[in-house]
């Protein structure tokens, strides 16, 4: 693949969804399986909205790592930069409907998982310095050796436009709070973008307040601050100007991937050079359209989907 516009960098796992809401683990159900993981998922998104986009992940070496791979270029990911690990398992994640808008997640990635092992050299540095769009997912830094690959692919890319963190605090994969709370904070004095939801606001920058947020990231050097507010819409802001983003309306099938389309969405309008209330505006009815489906990677939706969405407003 050549001119590649995205490449993200975090999280990949099989994923099984329970297809009965209200039903828990121990109940007996069935599950539909797919990929996902936060950079995963951002990738796809870009991917089915016209995009070259790869994602700098790995997966074990063994058949779920196959279909992973697979997946993906079927997708149309680019999957250059996807390593196998050759004594890890390729992770499952697990969610069952209880309830819909806020799935419980089983994650398996014991002892560790391959996409945590990423290295100086799994990917070249003119694409890291180069790339249009530079999408790190925070829980990509939850353990080493990822943590310190990934902290120093961002001090080479020098806070070029668009390096965007996505804050994407999943407690389970951390250690602890504070913990996060430091690793992903930090990341925040590299990017130019920054996409988080009111609790991962609180989680790296101390506040739930999406204006205390977004004053937050604009006063470390942050260009552009997207603070999700979930049924009060998302509020985006700049040096000069900030707006609160009505949210859509929808009937959650599964509140799972419904912020990963909103990201790629978001690698859109920035690619397209929008203005920020239309690049959330957009970004807010990818993620409605998925909201309304099973499951992440498969749900994404084209430009097309988007834009009729859109125009029934």
């Amino acid at each position: 693949m050549t001119g590649l516009e995205l490449l993200t960098v975090g999280r990949v796992s099989v994923d099984l969804y329970a297809d009965e809401a209200g039903a828990g683990f121990a109940d007996e159900q069935h599950f539909a399986k797919s990929i996902g993981g936060t950079a995963t998922n951002v990738a796809v998104a870009a991917a089915r909205l016209g995009h070259r986009s790869a994602v700098l992940t790995k997966v074990g070496d063994d058949p779920f790592g196959d279909y992973v791979v697979a997946k993906l270029k079927a997708f149309g990911v680019d999957t250059t930069h996807v390593g196998r690990h050759p004594t890890l398992r390729t992770p499952l994640a697990f969610a069952a409907l209880t309830p819909p808008e806020d799935p419980e997640l089983l994650f398996y990635r014991q002892p560790s998982a391959p996409d945590m092992q990423l290295e100086a050299g799994d990917v070249d540095d003119a694409t890291v310095s180069e790339v249009a769009v530079l999408w790190v997912a925070g829980s990509a830094m939850a353990e080493e050796p990822a943590r310190t690959t990934i902290t120093d692919m961002l001090h080479r890319r020098g806070r070029r436009t668009h390096t965007v963190v996505d804050l994407d605090y999943r407690a389970a994969l951390w250690s602890s709070e504070r913990e996060a709370s430091s690793i992903i904070g930090s990341a925040v004095d590299a990017a130019t973008v920054v996409v988080g939801n009111r609790e991962e606001g609180r989680v790296a920058l101390g506040t739930t307040d999406p204006d205390r947020v977004a004053d937050a990231l604009l006063a470390r050097g942050v260009s552009l601050a997207i603070v999700k507010r979930g049924a009060d819409g998302v509020l985006v802001a700049t040096a000069d100007d900030r707006v609160a983003v009505a949210p859509r309306s929808v009937e959650v099938v599964c509140g799972l991937g419904a912020g990963d389309a909103f990201g790629g969405a978001i690698v859109h309008g920035l690619l397209h050079g929008w203005d920020p209330q239309r690049l959330v505006e957009y970004a807010n009815a990818a993620g409605a359209i998925v909201a309304g489906r099973l499951l992440c990677a498969d749900a994404m939706p084209t430009a097309d989907e988007i834009d009729e969405l859109m125009e029934a407003r």
